[in-house]
């Protein structure tokens, strides 16, 4: 009879960001909380450096000067600028339609006007129905146009629209996107794992990979952070290349990555995280001006199905077990996870990752 383990409590990371930020007074709204984001992950080693240099009573305008230096020009500002437009977009759309509104009033009390002469009893025949057909082909001719005026006014109100949707649409990607690495960021990575959980079939043939490179942290102290960054880029690249186009691929945070696979098995998902990790393998990482050889540069890679997991948490902590125990036993191998398989709490990421 099998026993059942006691859950291991993943860390809330919205949750620790939002204490530093109460920690250290900082203004709990967007731009802020991405900054801190950013660096409690560990993505950008520089961007947590200046932040923590700041100290613990940093200015909103300190702050803000880091965030133009990672980040350019904040999203928050672009998205209220798209928002603003589409105000002014519907407004001017709902000028148009009251304006037909009132066209069609003006129709309407039209036709009233005109059964009221056709039923008089007073008027001649001939000049009854004579007033009555000027004044309807007169009121149907101005009616019509002002109808081709509102069709084309909504017309060029929805392309307004759509180029702005695009707009909006570019800011989504460019805040979802890993400025060294052009992959999806965690943000983005954090997303793409709960929907794993928002059908059946997305539970029982989805696969997470968390990959980390070995011994990255020589690699930096050996030959520097810029070293490292052309390292990191290569690496994303070299998986990107080996898996399809539609595969979700994320930077996770410092040197580790993650791919889903939908519509997968175990075995498959094993053969492709391999490929990728044979991939790598045998890439050369070499300085063509100078014929310093960086390489060879290998990464650790775990698995685990959804369909083994109760919630996102649940499935990221199975597949990083999966890893650590990669790690512990060899580096440059692909484990699958499997019960019985656990993380000595006595060691950390900076042990093993040396």
């Amino acid at each position: 009879m099998s026993v059942a383990q006691p859950r291991v409590q993943v860390p809330d990371i919205a949750a620790q960001v939002s204490f530093a930020m109460r920690q250290m007074g900082v203004a709990p709204i967007p731009r802020n909380y991405e900054l801190f984001y950013e660096a409690y992950i560990g993505s950008n080693p520089k961007l947590t450096k200046e932040l923590a240099a700041l100290g613990a009573r940093a200015t909103q305008e300190e702050l803000d000067a880091v965030g133009a230096q990672y980040f350019g020009v904040h999203q928050a500002d672009g998205v209220h600028g798209a928002h603003g437009k589409i105000a002014n977009e519907l407004e001017g759309l709902l000028t148009l339609l009251k304006e037909e509104q009132t066209s069609l009033e003006s129709y309407n009390r039209i036709l009233e006007e005109t059964h009221s002469r056709i039923t008089s009893k007073s008027a001649a025949s001939t000049d009854l129905l004579r007033n009555a057909i000027s004044v309807l082909s007169e009121a149907t001719g101005t009616t019509m146009a002002q109808g081709r005026v509102t069709v084309e006014g909504v017309e060029a109100k929805s392309r307004e629209m759509e180029d702005i949707k695009k707009e909006l649409d570019e800011y989504k990607r460019i805040a979802n996107t890993d400025s060294l690495t052009r992959l999806f960021n965690r943000r983005a990575f954090d997303d793409r794992l709960a929907s794993i959980y928002d059908s059946q079939r997305g539970r029982t043939t989805t696969a997470l990979v968390i990959c980390d490179i070995d011994h990255f942290k020589k690699i930096n102290d050996t030959y520097g952070h810029p070293v490292g960054d052309k390292i990191l880029a290569t690496v994303a690249n070299v998986i990107k290349a080996n898996v399809r186009k539609d595969v979700f691929v994320a930077r996770t945070g410092g040197e580790e990555f993650a791919i889903v696979l939908d519509l997968t098995t175990p075995e498959e998902a094993h053969l492709i995280a391999e490929r990728v990790r044979r991939a790598l393998e045998h890439t050369p990482f070499k300085n063509s001006k100078t014929g310093v050889d960086y390489g060879p540069v290998t990464i650790s890679m775990g698995l685990c199905m959804a369909g083994q997991t109760e919630d996102p948490q649940d499935l990221y902590h199975k597949t990083d077990i999966a890893l650590y125990c990669a790690k512990t036993n060899g580096r440059n191998r692909t484990l699958i996870f499997e019960d019985g398989m656990k993380k000595e709490p006595s060691k950390t990421w900076l042990l093993y990752r040396k």
